[in-house]
């Protein structure tokens, strides 16, 4: 009797043990940045030392990096960092006057075919256009080479040149920068209907939390039925967006944390992994990888 009640008085102590004891705070999600430019005007904003402290401090593990001119990207590319997948992009701008001729220019396309040789590009981007700006012999020019060469496209662009790219090739795979903004969501949502090959990216996109920081019925409902086609980006196309990194990353994660955890976290970074094929590439870039997507993540 005694021993039994020792034994009890023993496991009565080890439960109170493990109640008392500090619960391990849980890892914050992974986060793929799908929009981040690392521009060098003539030089960068942060070092790159700073750069990738960041990253860290937000645990962003993976970015979608492009800059005007390339050369930003080739130093994110050419010194890697541990833990980060970085994802190349070529932009079509040598700079800020390029971003309203480049459709119309040949010499950007020289520039495209000209940076593609580095062999480490996924993709081209970011690009703006507007409407009919994009029927255009060098817009088509640039899709096509882009299918051809198994890039994807990332467009800062209205529904109008949208339909426009998808119409120069259906074979054309577009990462949808700021996925129409303030565009109505039944029309975001039949895009996504009628494109298998669009991915919606999420920086300056209104309407997906209300006044309080709550997720709308609205947003919510197309993350649910469509967990595999929106990506995370900060858009860092000017300095004040990256002194505000901090906070733009903690927005996304306060709004991730309303839905249910497997779409939470296929949208904060599974989706860009399953798209570039990251699996097995996070401790560096992956140049080259012509790895189809995930169809489970459609």
């Amino acid at each position: 009797m005694r021993c039994a009640r020792l034994l009890l008085s023993t496991v009565a102590a080890g439960v109170l043990w493990l109640a008392s004891a500090p619960v391990p705070a849980q890892e914050p999600l992974e986060i793929f940045d799908a929009h981040l430019h690392y521009n060098w005007e003539p030089k960068p904003y942060l070092d790159q030392a700073d750069v990738i402290a960041l990253f860290k401090r937000n645990r962003v593990t993976g970015i979608l990096a492009t800059s005007r001119p390339n050369t930003g990207t080739h130093a994110l590319v050419d010194r890697p960092s541990e833990g980060l997948a970085v994802v190349p992009f070529i932009c079509p701008y040598r700079g800020r006057a390029d971003i309203a001729s480049w459709m119309g220019d040949p010499a950007i396309f020289d520039l495209v075919q000209e940076e593609f040789k580095r062999r480490y590009y996924r993709g081209i981007g970011e690009f703006h256009l507007s409407g009919q700006a994009a029927a255009n012999e060098w817009v088509k020019r640039t899709v096509d080479f882009a299918v051809e060469n198994n890039l994807f496209l990332h467009c800062h662009c209205d529904a109008e040149a949208l339909e426009i790219l998808f119409a120069h090739n259906a074979k054309a795979r577009i990462i949808w920068a700021h996925t129409g903004f303030s565009l109505e969501t039944a029309r975001v949502k039949a895009f996504l209907d009628k494109h298998s090959e669009l991915w919606g990216e999420l920086s300056y996109r209104s309407g997906i939390v209300d006044g309080a920081g709550k997720l709308t019925p609205e947003w919510r409902a197309l993350f649910e039925q469509y967990p595999g086609r929106f990506l995370l980006g900060s858009d860092t196309w000017i300095n004040e967006r990256w002194a505000n990194y901090d906070q733009i990353i903690s927005g996304y994660r306060q709004w991730l944390a309303q839905l249910p955890a497997p779409v939470a976290a296929r949208i904060a970074s599974g989706n860009a992994k399953a798209l570039f094929a990251l699996k097995r590439c996070l401790r560096r870039q992956c140049p080259g990888d012509t790895q189809s997507p995930d169809p489970s993540m459609e």
